[in-house]
């Protein structure tokens, strides 16, 4: 697993691509968002860690260059900033966590550890793809295929990314059945902090347009409760 780490403070960069490669994890450290993206471009990583506020390109612009790119990676944003509209932001472009400066390395770590185990599934791979029990999953004209992260319909296929899938799958196995919030988070994300929920409730709101074009299926928002996938 190599990870890209893009951090302008080069004390902070050089302690944490020390740590992570010591850790098992060989990091590239770039000190700009410019340099950011030469790297990726360059190079295949399995993870990114983008701090937001950066010279030449910050990280949000350099996360949706990434997202642009077509590559399924997952992202961590690491800023100084503790507002919460920042917080959102790194969500929508498509962040998968979120670190406030000063953290724990040891937290940081456990937190990489948990996004690349969602991202497990991976067309390509070798593992989905030789695997004989796929799952499958009908919901009402839609077919989704959760090895390779497809949703197909009527000829279409939509690309998802790995934590729509996780997210779906959930919905699929509990299919007209209420989901609580608390429980779909631990699930997936592996506790229910605030960070998360916002990052879920953003997910949620991808999964609605891709189901809009079958009427007869509906991801309903619960209140106080949860949520519940409705296929007639």
């Amino acid at each position: 697993m190599k990870i890209l780490l893009v951090e302008d403070d080069p004390n902070l960069g050089g302690l944490l691509q020390e740590y992570l490669t010591h850790k098992g994890y060989p990091t590239d450290l770039a000190t700009d968002g410019q340099q950011g993206w030469q790297a990726f471009v360059d190079n295949e990583y399995d993870l990114c860690i983008f701090d937001v506020m950066m010279p030449r390109k910050d990280g949000f612009s350099l996360a949706k260059e990434v997202r642009m790119s077509g590559k399924d990676v997952p992202i961590i944003f690491l800023t100084a900033k503790s507002m919460k509209e920042d917080t959102i932001q790194g969500f929508r472009i498509g962040g998968d966590d979120y670190v406030t400066k000063p953290f724990d390395q040891d937290e940081l770590l456990l937190r990489i550890e948990a996004i690349l185990r969602r991202y497990r599934r991976q067309p390509g791979n070798g593992a989905a793809d030789s695997a004989v029990d796929t799952h499958i999953y009908q919901v009402g004209s839609y077919t989704f295929d959760y090895d390779h992260q497809q949703l197909r319909r009527a000829g279409d296929t939509t690309r998802l990314t790995s934590k729509e899938s996780e997210l779906l799958k959930l919905f699929c196995q509990n299919l007209n059945q209420p989901i609580s919030r608390s429980y779909a988070l631990k699930m997936i994300w592996g506790d229910d902090s605030y960070f998360n929920a916002r990052s879920m409730d953003v997910y949620v709101t991808k999964l609605r347009k891709h189901l809009r074009e079958d009427p007869d299926v509906q991801l309903m928002n619960l209140h106080g409760e949860g949520f519940k996938l409705m296929s007639s």
